[in-house]
């Protein structure tokens, strides 16, 4: 998950291939406190990974749920079954409102000592007309801050089953499913306390918005032994004896308002030489989920999409897409891809009864015209529609820092904005916000898309030994979300893994290791070199591992193959590399080149520390004078001598700091993007 300020996203032009959707959280979040209510044990596979998820299983914790967990996946809850839970308990809910709203209904019918918070976000979307429809059944809430919002605290009820419950169906479906959800809850308190078993109502008042998401709590309902009936949209009535009980185990689908992104990707991007598209792996047409139907929405816009049990594929049909005017409400979450998708239209796109938009993590209404206009296109917003025009031409596209709000939806719907006719780049701010339901998306993003031609951004960071080029590179690739590389490791690397496999470093072996290397499963992570997934840090970071990576960086077979594996490394987002030759030789046409120098005396003297700190015993004039020759052969070999680039940027940093040397190289970086303050 990338956890910088923000994410650069190059010009992209394609993309092909196949990605698996992490499970939904609307699934996910129902299906961990049915779970917690139930009687028995439930294995819950294809659980959403996420923070929305976390916070649910945080509060059940606290509630005295017994919580195992396998992997990140898969969860064991032993529910509470007809107890109370525990109390008293102050429970953080994030700005989740998928655990918010049920986990208020549920615990102000089974009462206690209980306060919920949030993110300062969740105490402005509100929940008054949930807290009015349980008040009306006896419950005692009470809003601590601004009545009609979060945080709320919980007390004992006297609970009252003998009228209707009343609530209002046109803010968020949320209200409801909580309802529908906590209110087996009600019947089955009633009857511990002796009272006739009676049939539960629930009436909706108005016109209730987000359909789809009542059949997905109903569908689950069902599944733990509540079977609802429903009269139209307006009234529906709970059994008198329902129970909760567990199934034991159960899936949890893909997220299908995540499939949206990649629905969308297939709709703009032509299919691949093979004729390829893309390929959505766990979730199919027959899905539970009304974001399903966004698949409709696509198809209208002139995407082909077929679709099997568990699968969707997407290829382009119409291009530019189609212009469509649409009632959204079965759609509300997925709907927001299509305010992007109407960009690459042929006309004005609205999007129609979004109104719940205005109460989700952001005012999103307000937040996509605003966005949608730094790109350049024109927006006419409503109480509940948007209406976008796209550019005229791709000269009228711009460039855009994309506010994202704290809204993952907003960040994973804008980064197709990418693959945008003017060949611009496009910055996420704050991409980290996806994980709130899709932790990995842009890493799934990356692993389809590919940049037009030579638009990967690439770091050179060249120089002398011991001048801490590789800390610099590697600290700059961290706060930029880019990949790394340490030429120099794979140097070392090359000789390890001849060694390895019994061959010596003798010269008449110089076309078996030239072999080897060209297809090196080398990979970095962090300050770690890891080949094959062996961590092989320490082996090839030693003095003996030095030398040997000199011995063979004199065979040209080997650095013939070396280069081209380097060149391998340059992959989206982008990359920083580090090495003696990259902005010379592996990356000419690198857009930032940096070499990086200390003088003699200072580099000895921190390789001085670095050894003693290792227990090896040296001096710094020793470590001076082999520093020096080393710098006289580096500078003088014939092949791919040090010295800087024609165009490269000096950096001396004998007198700096690491991290005064990072915000340089960052500032020059930062200077040569397009992007503005707005």
């Amino acid at each position: 998950m990338y956890t910088t300020e923000f994410l650069d996203i190059p010009p992209l032009a394609g993309a092909h291939g196949t990605v698996t959707l992490p499970g939904s959280k609307s699934i996910s979040n129902r299906v961990l406190l049915l779970a917690a209510l139930s009687r028995g044990r439930t294995v819950i596979h294809d659980l959403l990974d996420s923070d929305d998820t976390r916070v649910m299983l945080a509060a059940l914790a606290q509630l005295g749920c017994e919580v195992t967990q396998a992997g990140s996946t898969t969860v064991t809850i032993s529910g509470l079954g007809g107890q109370a839970p525990r109390s008293p308990a102050r429970l953080f809910m994030g700005n989740a409102g998928t655990a918010m709203r049920p986990l208020t209904a549920a615990l102000a019918v089974l009462g206690g000592d209980f306060e919920l918070s949030g993110i300062a976000r969740m105490h402005e979307r509100p929940i008054g007309d949930l807290v009015d429809a349980l008040r009306q059944l006896g419950c005692t809430i009470t809003c601590t801050g601004v009545e009609g919002y979060p945080p709320l605290r919980i007390g004992q009820p006297a609970l009252r089953l003998d009228a209707p419950v009343r609530v209002r169906g046109d803010v968020s479906s949320q209200f409801l499913t909580a309802l529908l959800m906590a209110l087996p809850l009600a019947g089955h308190r009633a009857s511990m306390h002796g009272e006739a078993a009676r049939d539960i109502v629930i009436e909706v008042v108005g016109e209730l918005i987000s359909k789809p998401y009542i059949e997905i709590t109903l569908n689950l309902l069902a599944r733990f032994g509540i079977a609802v009936r429903r009269e139209g949209w307006q009234r529906f009535i709970i059994p008198a004896g329902s129970r909760y009980q567990s199934p034991g185990e159960i899936h949890v689908e893909a997220d299908a308002s995540s499939a949206s992104y990649f629905i969308g990707l297939g709709a703009l991007v032509a299919p691949g030489a093979d004729g390829q598209g893309i390929r959505i792996q766990g979730v199919g047409a027959a899905s539970i989920q009304g974001d399903i139907r966004f698949v409709e929405a696509a198809q209208a816009m002139g995407a082909h999409v077929t679709s099997g049990p568990n699968w969707l594929e997407i290829t382009r049909g119409a291009w530019p897409l189609k212009a469509i005017d649409l009632d959204c409400n079965h759609i509300p979450d997925a709907a927001m891809t299509l305010g992007v998708m109407a960009l690459y239209a042929d006309g004005p796109t609205t999007l129609r009864n979004i109104a719940s938009w205005r109460v989700k993590e952001t005012d999103r209404i307000a937040a996509m015209a605003h966005e949608l206009r730094k790109l350049g296109a024109t927006v006419e917003e409503g109480a509940d529609f948007i209406r976008v025009t796209p550019p005229a031409t791709p000269a009228h596209w711009k460039t855009a820092r994309i506010h994202t709000y704290d809204d993952h939806r907003v960040a994973m719907c804008f980064s197709l904005a990418a693959f945008n006719p003017a060949g611009l780049p496009v910055r996420i701010e704050d991409p980290k916000c996806v994980a709130k339901t899709f932790p990995d998306y842009f890493e799934a993003l990356f692993a389809l898309a590919q940049a037009a031609p030579g638009r990967i951004p690439v770091i050179c960071v060249d120089g002398p030994s011991a001048s801490g080029k590789g800390t610099l590179a590697g600290q700059v690739a961290e706060r930029l979300g880019y990949h790394y590389l340490d030429s120099g490791a794979l140097y070392r690397v090359a000789a390890h893994a001849a060694l390895r496999s019994g061959r010596s470093l003798e010269p008449e072996n110089e076309p078996a290791i030239a072999d080897l290397a060209r297809q090196l499963p080398v990979t970095f992570s962090g300050e770690r070199v890891l080949l094959d997934g062996s961590d092989v840090t320490e082996a090839i970071r030693s003095e003996e591992g030095g030398m040997n990576a000199s011995r063979v960086s004199t065979m040209p077979a080997v650095r013939a193959a070396l280069v081209a594996l380097q060149q391998g490394f340059s992959r989206l987002p982008g990359l920083v590399a580090d090495g003696r030759d990259m902005g010379t030789v592996i990356f000419p046409s690198a857009p930032l080149k940096v070499f990086l120098t200390a003088s003699a005396a200072q580099r000895a003297e921190r390789r001085h520390k670095q050894l003693i700190s290792k227990g090896i015993s040296t001096t710094l004039d020793s470590l001076r004078a082999d520093l020096e020759a080393r710098d006289t052969r580096d500078s003088t070999r014939s092949v791919a001598p040090l010295k800087p680039a024609a165009d490269a940027l000096q950096l001396d940093n004998s007198a700096l700091t690491i991290e005064e040397s990072v915000e340089t190289v960052l500032r020059w970086w930062q200077d040569r993007q397009p992007f503005g303050s707005s």
